[in-house]
């Protein structure tokens, strides 16, 4: 799956995983705000790497977690979901507005290809890109970040971009498809 091959998202393995992580956070979705460090020890089971002093506000959602990375000081408002099929890495500093999408998980664009028949039941080819994005990156509500985009450090993505493509350091970028508007290099 991480490197990008085809694979059955009902494997045994994943499934476990999968599961593993639901449990986690359905616990910490329902959490109280106020206990800080349950929290704090919550999210270190979930996630691959959780920086210092970073914020995830309730809900939130994601498949496995562990394939999530976020720097120090990174900020993810409610209603965000992560699905960390492949590595998901935030840098530090980042602002992820409220309703925030990431997908590393794509299928292959024709049906034919796509649908595979097994014991009359149809199973769906999935392969994976990871997704990175930089430090001091602010990407606004309702965006959607697509399978092998890297974001540059320094970045505002706009509210409502759909990112299909890769976007450089320093600039400003926004729609669908998200394009740059202008440099903000100082």
């Amino acid at each position: 799956m991480l490197n990008g091959d085809f694979y059955d998202s009902r494997d045994k393995e994943l499934l476990k995983m999968y599961h593993k992580a639901r449990a986690l956070i359905k616990a910490y979705n329902e959490l109280d705000s106020e206990l800080l460090e349950q929290r704090e020890r919550m999210l270190s089971d979930l996630l691959e790497f959780k920086g210092k002093d970073i914020w995830i506000e309730a809900p939130f959602f994601c498949d496995y977690g562990e394939n999530i990375s976020i720097g120090d000081n990174t900020f993810v408002n409610t209603n965000c979901m992560f699905l960390d099929n492949n590595k998901i890495v935030i840098g530090k500093n980042g602002l992820i507005a409220p309703y925030v999408q990431i997908y590393t998980a794509s299928h292959p664009v024709r049906a034919s290809e796509r649908i595979v028949e097994q014991n009359h039941k149809a199973r769906y080819r999935t392969f994976t890109k990871p997704v990175t994005i930089g430090d001091n990156v602010w990407i606004g509500g309702n965006s959607i970040i697509c399978p092998g985009v890297t974001i540059g450090n320094n970045v505002t993505i706009g509210a409502g971009s759909v990112v299909t493509k890769s976007i450089p350091d320093n600039v400003l970028a926004y729609g669908s498809p998200c394009e740059i508007k202008r440099n903000l290099a100082e």
